[in-house]
């Protein structure tokens, strides 16, 4: 069932558990995605950045959006970290059901105004939309925007924000980086600032960028307040460790039908240990 960014996340945040927001880079990717949500009986957020939207083009999210349609869990398709108003018009001509606009790097009333106009802008059309505030960090040339050091997340700032925005759902700065957690730095979550930010905004909380970060931390982050959690780095490197594996056993292999299978069976054991992790796994039944 193909839905909104809203939908699932509005169910989530009701029942106390976070869904996964796994960012796919081609067919086999999203087919895989999907395979094991519909397994688990999970509420799945498609996350497809914009150099992720150039990789795959627009023919194959018109495809992403037919399966989803045909599928046995509510999935939404959002487009993640869209940088300008030109991006989300994008968004909106290819049929994303939901998207984010990060204006989390720029002054805090230019971020405001610029979330107000794509929220206004997307909730005529139906679609969900994901503001940030504060920054997490950034530690690769792969990941999205971040900064040098976290930037977190001023509760009295969230409130302001989510009144004057409209937004349906807040990304916030507790504590992640973007792609590897830095070897130098501690992971670890500012548990409490979350419980303050949530008990006095009530919108569903998206946390991005969850490498490294220990998995207790996670799971009672995904019960306390967090109702979205984007995976990227953890499962892209389990499908692409075992594609090395697969293609240095032997120089002949070169069908992707004998290549990817087992690409995907482990990029799947690591998106159901999320899923579990975060309390998805049942919730399908939920909507």
């Amino acid at each position: 069932m193909l839905t909104t960014g809203k939908a699932i996340l509005d169910v989530a945040n009701e029942h106390s558990f976070a869904v996964p927001a796994f960012n796919i880079s081609d067919w086999a990717m999203f087919k895989g995605i999907v395979e094991i949500s519909e397994e688990t009986n999970a509420p799945l957020i498609v996350a497809i950045h914009p150099d992720e939207v150039r990789h795959i083009g627009p023919e194959l999210i018109k495809a992403i959006a037919e399966r989803a349609h045909n599928s046995s869990v509510p999935i939404a398709i959002h487009w993640d970290h869209g940088a300008d108003y030109d991006q989300m018009l994008q968004a909106f001509q290819y049929g994303f059901t939901s998207v984010m606009i990060d204006g989390s790097l720029k002054p805090f009333e230019e971020n405001l105004a610029l979330t107000k106009k794509v929220t206004d802008s997307a909730h005529v059309l139906g679609v969900s939309v994901e503001g940030e505030l504060g920054t997490i960090g950034g530690n690769d040339s792969y990941a999205e925007a971040g900064a040098a050091e976290i930037i977190y997340t001023d509760p009295d700032d969230a409130v302001t924000f989510v009144e004057r925005t409209g937004v349906d759902s807040l990304a916030i700065a507790i504590g992640t980086f973007h792609g590897f957690y830095p070897a130098h730095l501690k992971p670890e979550l500012k548990l409490d600032l979350l419980k303050e930010i949530k008990s006095r905004v009530g919108i569903p909380l998206v946390l991005h960028g969850g490498s490294g970060n220990p998995d207790d931390e996670i799971r009672e982050a995904a019960r306390t307040g967090i109702n979205k959690i984007n995976i990227s780095t953890d499962i892209k490197v389990a499908y692409h460790d075992k594609m090395r594996e697969v293609l240095g056993s032997d120089s002949k292999v070169r069908e992707p039908n004998a290549i990817q299978p087992a690409c995907l069976d482990a990029m799947k054991v690591v998106a159901a240990q999320k899923i579990e992790l975060f309390g998805a796994e049942g919730k399908g039944s939920l909507f």
